[in-house]
C-alpha cells in the first residue's frame, strides 16, 4: 500500500470503531481487515499503530483540534497525530492526496489547523486534568480515590504499550525449557518479574504461530490474571468451580496448579466463550475440566450447594486494569454502565458464594481499579454474608510480599501488570461458627 493509502485506511478504521462506539476496537479492527484480506500484515501493523496511537491521545488530540476551530473526526484526528508526533505538516499533507485509495487533499482551513500545532508537544499545560490524563470527567475523582498522588504515574503507565506476557504449562514444560523453544523461533523472553510461571516478550510478535504455543506449552495470559489464578491455591484433588470462566484462562491455569487432578467445573453465561476454551484446553493436555452452561431456571447451582473447595469468580467490570491493551474502553464504559456493573457483581457474588463448602474459599477478582468494584464490593459482601471472612491467601505460588494478604491490588506501574483486583474469603467452618459467643 502507498503511504496515502495507508492513512486513508486508518481514517476509515477509525471511523468504523467510532460507528460502533459498544464494539471493542479490537473485534471492530479483526472484521475490518477480515473483510480487506488484501491489507498485508506490514501495512495491517502500521495501520492499527497510527489508529491505537490516536485512542491514547484521543482526548488530548480533540482539544487541539477544537483549538483550532477543526471539527474533531477521524480524518483530522490521524492527522493531528501525525503533526503533534512531529511530522513536518508538508509531509502530512502530501498523504492526504486525491485517488481511489486515499483520503482526498486538506482544505485550507485544515492545512492552517495542522500548522498551528506545528513543533507543539501533544500535552499542553492549558488542558484540563482529565483531558491531559485521558479520562471521562466523571472517572476522574474515582480514579484519585484510588491512587492519591501516584494518579499520573499510574495513568501514563495505562496509557503505554502492555508486554506480551506467556504462562508456562507446568504440565508439558517447565519455564527454562519453554524459554528455549521460544528463542529457537527467535521469540526472546524475559523471566517475570512475580509469577513461578510466567514468560515475557516485547511488542507485537507471532506467538500463536510458534511451536510452543501450537503445542500448548505455552499459553497468553497477563501475568496479573496468572497471581489471581495463583491466589486460589487450588490443588489436586480439590472440587473448584471457575464460575465466571469466559474462554478458560483462569480454569487453564488453575488445571495446572492441580496436576490435572481433582474436578474443576467452569461456567459461563456465554455459550460460544465455553465452547472456545474447547480448543484451548484440548491444547494444553488438561482433562480434568467440565463445562456448564449458567441459564435462567437452571437447577444446577441448587443442586451443588456448599459443595466446592474453591470458587472463583472473575467478575464481569469496567475494565479500566487493562488499559493499555484497550486504550477504547475507557471512553466506551459510561457512569450508568458502572451503576449496573455494581449491582450485577454484588448478584453473581452472592449466587457463587452459596456454592462454597464450609471452610472453603471464594476468591473474587476483578480486573479493575476502581474502590466501588473492588474493596467496597468486598465490604458489602462481607456485611451481607457473615459466615464469610477475609482470610490471608497463602498460597504458594504468590511471591512472599503478597502471600500473606487478603486483599491484592496490581497496577501497571508499581507491579508491571494489568491492573487486577483480587480478595479471598473463606466460608468460617461450621464448628468456628459454633464456638462463637452469641451476642
Amino acid at each position: 500500500m502507498t503511504p496515502s493509502a495507508r492513512l486513508a485506511a486508518s481514517i476509515d478504521l477509525l471511523a468504523a470503531m467510532e460507528a460502533a462506539p459498544r464494539k471493542p476496537a479490537d473485534a471492530v479492527a479483526n472484521s475490518f481487515f477480515r473483510e480487506r484480506r488484501y491489507i498485508g500484515g506490514g501495512d495491517r501493523r502500521a495501520i492499527s499503530g497510527l489508529v491505537w496511537d490516536v485512542m491514547r491521545g484521543w482526548r488530548r488530540l480533540g482539544w487541539w483540534l477544537q483549538k483550532q476551530n477543526l471539527p474533531v473526526s477521524a480524518r483530522l484526528l490521524c492527522g493531528a497525530r501525525l503533526v503533534l508526533d512531529g511530522m513536518a505538516v508538508s509531509a502530512v499533507a502530501n498523504l492526504y492526496a486525491e485517488g481511489r485509495y486515499a483520503t482526498g487533499v486538506l482544505e485550507r482551513h485544515e492545512w492552517d489547523g495542522f500548522i498551528a500545532m506545528q513543533d507543539k508537544p501533544l500535552d499542553n499545560p492549558d488542558m484540563p486534568r482529565a483531558v491531559r490524563l485521558e479520562l471521562p470527567d466523571w472517572l476522574l475523582p474515582r480514579l484519585e480515590e484510588t491512587f492519591g498522588p501516584a494518579l499520573e504515574t499510574e495513568v501514563k503507565a495505562l496509557s503505554g504499550e502492555a508486554p506480551l506476557d506467556l504462562r508456562v504449562n507446568t504440565l508439558l514444560a517447565d519455564r527454562a525449557e519453554a524459554r528455549k523453544a521460544l528463542a529457537r523461533e527467535g521469540l526472546h523472553a524475559e523471566l517475570t518479574p512475580h509469577s513461578p510461571w510466567g514468560l515475557r516478550l516485547e511488542g507485537r510478535l507471532p506467538v500463536t504461530a510458534s511451536a510452543p504455543f501450537r503445542d500448548g506449552r505455552v499459553e497468553i495470559q497477563d501475568e496479573g490474571s496468572q497471581l489471581v489464578a495463583a491466589m486460589t491455591a487450588a490443588g489436586p484433588e480439590m472440587r473448584v468451580l471457575d464460575y465466571c470462566a469466559g474462554a478458560g484462562g483462569k480454569t487453564l491455569a488453575m488445571a495446572m496448579m492441580m496436576n490435572n487432578r481433582g474436578h474443576i467445573v467452569a461456567c459461563d453465561v456465554s455459550e460460544p466463550r465455553l465452547d472456545g476454551a474447547v480448543r484451548r484446553l484440548r491444547r494444553a493436555g488438561v482433562h480434568n475440566v467440565e463445562r456448564h452452561l449458567l441459564g435462567a431456571g437452571d437447577k444446577w447451582a441448587k443442586r451443588r450447594a456448599k459443595s466446592f473447595d474453591r470458587v472463583l469468580v472473575d467478575a464481569p467490570c469496567s475494565g479500566t486494569g487493562t488499559w493499555r491493551r484497550n486504550p477504547d474502553a475507557r471512553f466506551r464504559t459510561t457512569e450508568t454502565d458502572l451503576a449496573e456493573l455494581l449491582v450485577k457483581q454484588a448478584a453473581i457474588m452472592d449466587r457463587a458464594a452459596a456454592l462454597v463448602r464450609p471452610g472453603g474459599r471464594m476468591i473474587y477478582a476483578t480486573c479493575s481499579l476502581l474502590k466501588a468494584e473492588n474493596a467496597d464490593q468486598v465490604s458489602a459482601f462481607l456485611a451481607r454474608h457473615p459466615d464469610f471472612r477475609l482470610v490471608p491467601s497463602e498460597a504458594p505460588d504468590l511471591p512472599e510480599a503478597l502471600r500473606h494478604e487478603s486483599m491484592i491490588s496490581l497496577t501497571p506501574a508499581r507491579d508491571e501488570t494489568d491492573g487486577f483486583f483480587g480478595a479471598v474469603m473463606e466460608r468460617i467452618p461450621e464448628q468456628d461458627t459454633a464456638a462463637t459467643p452469641q451476642a
